[in-house]
C-alpha cells in the first residue's frame, strides 16, 4: 500500500505589496526589539531567536488568525521568517542599549508600532472588513507580538502598563489616519503617513512622559487628612 506525498492547498492571501513591505519593515524593527529583551534576561542565542521572532511576527499571526483570510502570512511567506531571524541575529551581534543605539531603539520602536499598525489597518480593508473592525487590528497588529512577548518574561504587557509614552493611543492615531486616507482613495499615503503620524505621536510622548490617566485610590491616610481639614 502506497502513501502519496502532497502539498497542502494554500488560499491566496489577499494583500497588497505596499502592505507587505510596511509589514515586513515593522517585522524587522519588532525583532529587534523583542531581541533585546533577552539580552536584558541574559538568555543565550536561541532564547535571542525566540523573542525576536515572537515580537516579529506574533502580532501579524494573531491578526491574520482572527481575519481567516487564509494562512497567517509568516507561515506562507517565507520573507517573514527571515526578516525576522536577521533582526533577532541583529541584536545578538550588535551592541544597542548603550551609546548611539538608545536612539536607534527609540527610533525602532516608534516604526513598529506605526508599521504594524498601518499594516493590520489596510490589510483589514483589503480582505473586506468593516472600517471598525480594521481601526481594531491595527491595535491587535501593533501589540499583539509585544503582548506575547512580555507573557513569555513574566512581565506585565507594555500595553497595560501606566508608564510614559502612548503605546496603544498611537497605535489607534495610525490607524485611523490610514483608514481615512485609503478611504479617500491614496492607499499608499495612508500606510506612509499612518506609520508617521503613530511613530511620531510615540516618540513625542515619551519624549515628554505624557500618558493616559491613571485612577487615584484614596487611602485610609489621606481620607483620615481630608476629615481632618478645617472647612474653608
Amino acid at each position: 500500500m502506497a502513501f502519496e506525498l502532497t502539498a497542502p492547498e494554500v488560499t491566496e492571501e489577499v494583500i497588497s505589496l505596499g502592505t507587505i513591505i510596511v509589514d515586513l519593515v515593522g517585522v524587522f524593527a519588532g525583532a529587534v526589539l523583542g531581541a533585546l529583551q533577552a539580552e536584558r534576561r541574559k538568555m543565550d542565542l536561541m532564547g535571542f531567536l525566540v523573542l525576536g521572532l515572537v515580537s516579529g511576527v506574533g502580532g501579524g499571526v494573531i491578526r491574520d488568525t482572527l481575519l481567516q483570510a487564509g494562512p497567517p502570512l509568516a507561515l506562507v511567506r517565507p520573507s517573514y521568517l527571515s526578516v525576522a531571524l536577521l533582526g533577532s541575529f541583529a541584536a545578538f551581534l550588535f551592541e544597542l542599549r548603550r551609546g548611539p543605539g538608545v536612539r536607534l531603539l527609540a527610533t525602532l520602536d516608534a516604526l513598529t508600532l506605526g508599521a504594524f499598525a498601518v499594516a493590520g489597518t489596510q490589510r483589514t480593508l483589503e480582505v473586506g472588513l468593516h472600517p471598525g473592525t480594521a481601526l481594531l487590528m491595527g491595535v491587535i497588529t501593533a501589540a499583539g507580538g509585544g503582548v506575547v512577548r512580555d507573557v513569555l518574561t513574566r512581565q506585565t504587557p507594555t500595553l497595560m502598563r501606566a508608564v510614559p509614552g502612548y503605546y496603544a493611543t498611537a497605535a489607534l492615531a495610525a490607524s485611523i489616519v490610514c483608514l481615512a486616507l485609503s478611504s479617500a482613495g491614496h492607499p499608499k499615503l495612508a500606510l506612509l503617513a499612518g506609520m508617521l503620524v503613530g511613530g511620531a505621536l510615540r516618540l513625542v510622548s515619551l519624549r515628554f512622559g505624557w500618558r493616559l490617566p491613571v485612577k487615584r485610590t484614596r487611602t485610609p491616610e489621606s481620607r483620615e487628612a481630608e476629615r481632618r481639614e478645617p472647612p474653608p
